[in-house]
This record gives structure tokens, C-alpha cells and sequence, in this order.
């Protein structure tokens, strides 16, 4: 089941949950560690750049699904795939919602690969960072995606620090293949 495509240029404005159409996009830009002196944000940490679908209108629910699989072409980049379920493991009773986070990494090359992530794979995270406890996500209450990536980190291998970043991208599935 294809049950969303990106626009990138237009993700901004909307995130279409569709399940027929195929639309390409790019996710792109230039990762910076400059920071202005006088700057009035309190920032600790820089050399990200994210997008994120706005909250859907209610739940999407994957309960019958064990995958995520992207068809990408990728730089050389880690970026990292988001879901974020309804909270119920951060603070419940508050609007932040919980996020799982797998990376998403495929070597630079000229051509479309399908990487697959099973859903259990999906780390759950809070600010970015691991929570070390033993939780699952709920698959039936998605509310929003997001890909992104940082300047640091990833897996061994992937190319990191300030620079230009390409990540194209044909689709995103829901699949059941394990």
C-alpha cells in the first residue's frame, strides 16, 4: 500500500496522503556549523535541516503493515526517517508527540534503490536521543513523517559535516514483507 508521496518543494504548505500517485521530489539544501555571534536564539545544536508532514487529521494507521520502504538515490548522506505516534511515553497530557527514529542510508550512486525499514526498527527518541527503555511503538496511531539529517553522526561510513545534501525521492510505502 502506498499511502503517501512527497512533494518536496511544496512540503512546506501540505503533505498529501494519496494511493495512487507517484511524485518525485528532493530533499536538499546546505548544512552549515556558521553561527552568528549576535544571534538572539539559544541554540546548542546546529548543522541539521528537517522536514516534517503537518499533524494529520487524526490517525494513520499501519497496524497491518511491518515496513517502511522508500525508493531513494542518495549522496553518501545518513539522514533519518521520523514517525511520530500519539504521546503516550514522553509526558502524556502534553501536545509533544513521541518520535521513533531509524536511519535511512543507501552509498552515493546514479540510480533509484528501494530500502526497506521494518517498523521495529524504528528506535523511540526524545529530543533527538535515544530512550533506553524497552517500548513499542503503536503502529495504528501515526500522526505525522519526517526525514531529516545532521552534519554529525549516522552510520559508519556515511558522509558527514557541513556541505550540500541531495536526497531524491520517488515514494514512500507501507509494506507487509517480513
Amino acid at each position: 500500500m502506498q499511502f503517501f508521496t512527497y512533494d518536496f518543494l511544496r512540503l512546506v504548505c501540505k503533505v498529501t496522503f494519496i494511493n495512487m500517485c507517484i511524485l518525485e521530489g528532493v530533499f536538499s539544501g546546505n548544512l552549515s556549523l556558521d553561527m552568528s555571534e549576535e544571534s538572539t536564539w539559544r541554540i546548542r545544536r546546529y548543522g541539521f535541516c528537517g522536514m516534517r508532514s503537518k499533524k494529520f487529521d487524526g490517525f494513520i494507521d499501519l497496524d497491518a503493515y511491518d515496513t517502511i520502504a522508500m525508493k531513494i538515490k542518495g549522496d553518501g548522506r545518513c539522514y533519518i526517517s521520523t514517525i511520530y505516534t500519539e504521546n503516550w511515553v514522553n509526558s502524556p497530557g502534553q501536545q509533544e508527540d513521541n518520535s521513533w527514529q531509524a536511519f535511512v542510508y543507501i552509498p552515493p550512486q546514479d540510480r533509484w534503490e528501494v530500502l526497506k525499514i521494518p517498523l521495529d526498527r524504528y528506535l523511540p527518541t526524545w529530543r533527538g536521543n535515544v530512550i533506553q527503555a524497552k517500548l513499542e511503538m503503536n503502529p495504528a496511531r501515526i500522526v505525522g513523517m519526517s526525514l531529516s539529517v545532521n552534519a554529525e553522526g549516522g552510520v559508519p561510513g556515511a558522509k558527514t559535516g557541513p556541505g550540500d545534501f541531495r536526497l531524491d525521492v520517488a515514494w514512500i510505502k507501507a509494506l507487509r514483507a517480513l
